[in-house]
């Protein structure tokens, strides 16, 4: 059977980015602003006053720092809180399209292929732009691919499962050139109106070619040695946003169609369901803990990222081999692990095992062990 390889990846990030203070701030005015309006229905305990954002809270809470996002005046306006993002026409490229290509277009010249080379492309993200068409069949189009696309949401965990479905296609020979991509507009989601959720996410798009071993060219190239995926359901994270809500009879609860959790008890269930899910999955592939040289984790928390790879090591991880990209990044959803793995690999040598993992809503947690052959 054919070694399937990664032969590279890309990485979009936005140009506008924001600090916590500038996040601290706008929420700030909108809180003081929400709280002098609904005063009588606070004083009647119809409502509960909201909490003043810190950034001393956000560091301690999350180990992040800073975000990119797409359009970040309208996210710091106080009397709007989401980005600007101008309509398209049917005739322009969509916006997760358009971050697709430039992700993409990157990971192929480091593959040394183009993108009449790619035969299958695995578009994976925690929110889709659209319905229909699927967004990875205009990629195709952009890109001048040929094959199949489609588009896949497992939330958090939707490069892991891609990776997967692209590695099943390439083994079946249904494919010889696989895309995964993960465009996250996380901004579009988040609830930047309440001070335990509004400095979480950050926008990025990420890119992955995975090829045949006979079939690679690239200089460096990474030898995908196991993949896993499993699922549980919970509602601890969720985003009620759906083309059904026009037609519910009823009123929501305020916040439930953008994203929301519960935070502590996703801490207390997630994290041991991911310590175990890699545990298991390199024992069946018979390496040992000792032997993995770097874990690329889901960028979603950075005490959660310490708990897994302290349950995994039996001590403290250093950073080298549990790399960060939360200070800068923040949580960019799917985008998060392959974010780590694209900035965090150079230093590994051929031979060298490390894994690549993510864990989110659904309960879903996907692990890509990975060995570096080439580079």
């Amino acid at each position: 059977m054919s070694r399937i390889l990664i032969t590279g990846t890309g990485l979009l990030t936005p140009q506008d980015g924001i600090t916590n203070d500038e996040l601290v701030a706008s929420l700030s005015v909108a809180v003081e602003a929400w709280n002098r309006e609904n005063a009588d229905a606070i004083a009647r305990g119809e409502v509960e006053e909201r909490d003043l954002p810190s950034e001393s809270f956000i560091r301690k809470a999350s180990g992040i720092g800073h975000r990119y996002v797409l359009e970040k005046k309208g996210v710091l306006d106080p009397g709007r809180l989401r980005p600007h993002l101008p309509l398209r026409t049917e005739d322009e490229i969509s916006i997760q399209a358009e971050m697709c290509v430039h992700a993409v277009g990157d990971a192929l010249a480091q593959a040394g292929r183009t993108g009449s080379d790619v035969d299958a492309i695995f578009l994976g993200a925690s929110n889709i732009q659209r319905a229909y068409p699927a967004v990875a069949i205009e990629v195709q189009h952009a890109l001048g691919a040929t094959g199949f696309a489609y588009d896949m949401n497992v939330a958090c965990s939707s490069a892991t499962f891609s990776i997967q479905a692209a590695v099943d296609a390439l083994r079946a020979g249904s494919a010889r050139c696989a895309v995964v991509v993960n465009p996250e507009i996380t901004s579009g989601h988040n609830n930047f109106e309440l001070r335990e959720f509004h400095f979480i996410f950050g926008d990025a798009c990420t890119a992955v070619v995975l090829e045949r071993e006979e079939d690679a060219r690239a200089a460096e190239s990474w030898e995908v040695v196991g993949t896993r995926l499993a699922t549980s359901f919970s509602s601890n994270i969720r985003n009620d946003f759906g083309f059904l809500n026009a037609s519910e009879d009823g009123e929501r609860a305020p916040h439930e169609l953008v994203f929301r959790q519960k935070g502590r008890a996703v801490y207390r269930e997630v994290c041991p369901m991911v310590a175990r899910h890699m545990k298991e999955h390199l024992r069946d592939l018979g390496i040992a803990i000792s032997d993995v040289r770097r874990f690329w984790l889901h960028q979603a928390n950075l005490k959660m990222n310490q708990w897994i790879a302290r349950a995994l090591l039996g001590r403290d991880p250093t950073p080298e081999e549990a790399p960060v990209i939360l200070d800068e990044y923040a949580n960019t959803s799917s985008a998060g692990s392959v974010i780590a793995f694209h900035k965090h690999r150079a230093d590994l040598a051929v031979g060298d095992v490390a894994v690549l993992c993510s864990f989110g809503a659904g309960y879903s947690v996907g692990s890509v062990v990975l060995r570096k052959v080439a580079g």
